[in-house]
């Protein structure tokens, strides 16, 4: 998808790698991808100004690289951790070859499989910028070791792969979290804007975490109100910031909540319909159809 200045948007790793010719084209089935960065990006190279769908880690054992989000630009050193959160504005650079690991998910992943109320223990995950984080060498092994462990799950067939691999990613985030926490570099972006789409995600995801959602509650307006914001204003902050309208990321949640309710629950269609905020079960449906291709029990019975 282009967007103004011919920036694009990509929801997944390979769609990137493949468009713009900035690593080895590598084939993606899932919301979840693990490479080495040597095979990935193996000769130096720089990347345009892109969107990202996804959420990426990156360790950085040796090399020279730097990366950008929004107008902020940071560098790397050895034994350096940093993720990046979708919607920002983003490009990377490898200067000498990078030694280290690349991981991506989505939050459909996450919801589904490391736990529905991902962002509640995670929190940072929501944090609109991070910097880099300088570990001490045998924190960074720690990661390390896990991330071999997952890439050598990856290239397993086995029936509980899926299983295996996200109990090690939970892992995981848990020790990032840990050492995001420890570390006195670890901020949130300080300018308003990004303040406001901060905001929005928490108040987004809250509004999710309610036994149900209330009519009228998904309005961008009230999102606005909450933050007593011109509804005008608020829209157009999310929209530069984020490459999205705060209606579609209203929507996208919605699509991304209700695929993890019927994946994941026992509740009818119309029990989950009235839980997301709709008033008749059968405008969930057609919402539903229209966005995914498939009714809901349609989705369910695969």
């Amino acid at each position: 998808m282009k967007e103004k200045g011919e920036i694009k948007s990509y929801d997944q790793l390979s769609d990137l790698y493949k468009d713009e010719k900035v690593g080895t084209p590598i084939q993606q089935e899932s919301n979840f991808t693990i490479h080495r960065m040597e095979e990935v990006h193996g000769t130096p190279v720089t990347s345009p100004v892109f969107r990202a769908n996804y959420y990426s880690f990156v360790m950085v054992k040796s090399g020279k690289s730097f990366y950008t989000i929004d107008d902020k630009t940071f560098f790397t050193q050895p034994n350096t951790l940093y993720f990046t959160n979708p919607g920002h504005l983003k490009s990377f650079g490898i200067e000498e070859v990078v030694h280290g690991f690349l991981i991506t998910t989505r939050e459909e992943y996450l919801k589904k499989h490391i736990h529905q109320e991902v962002f509640k223990e995670f929190s940072f995950l929501l944090t609109e910028i991070v910097p880099p984080c300088f570990l001490p060498e045998a924190k960074f092994e720690e990661l390390a070791s896990l991330a071999e462990q997952i890439l050598l799950e990856a290239q397993k067939e086995s029936s509980l792969k899926d299983k295996i691999m996200s109990s090690l990613f939970m892992v995981f985030l848990l020790k990032v979290k840990e050492y995001l926490l420890a570390d006195t570099t670890f901020k949130m972006a300080h300018d308003r804007d990004s303040q406001i789409v901060q905001q929005f995600k928490k108040d987004l995801e809250k509004t999710f975490r309610q036994e149900t959602v209330q009519s009228g509650e998904l309005q961008v307006g009230v999102f606005a109100e909450a933050q007593q914001l011109n509804p005008s204003y608020f829209s157009t902050v999310i929209k530069v910031k984020t490459g999205k309208s705060a209606n579609k990321w209203v929507q996208d949640k919605l699509i991304i909540e209700a695929k993890a309710l019927l994946s994941g629950s026992q509740s009818s269609v119309k029990e989950i319909a009235y839980k997301l905020g709709f008033t008749e079960p059968t405008h969930f449906t057609k919402f539903f159809k229209r966005n995914v291709g498939t009714t809901p029990n349609q989705y369910r019975s695969r």
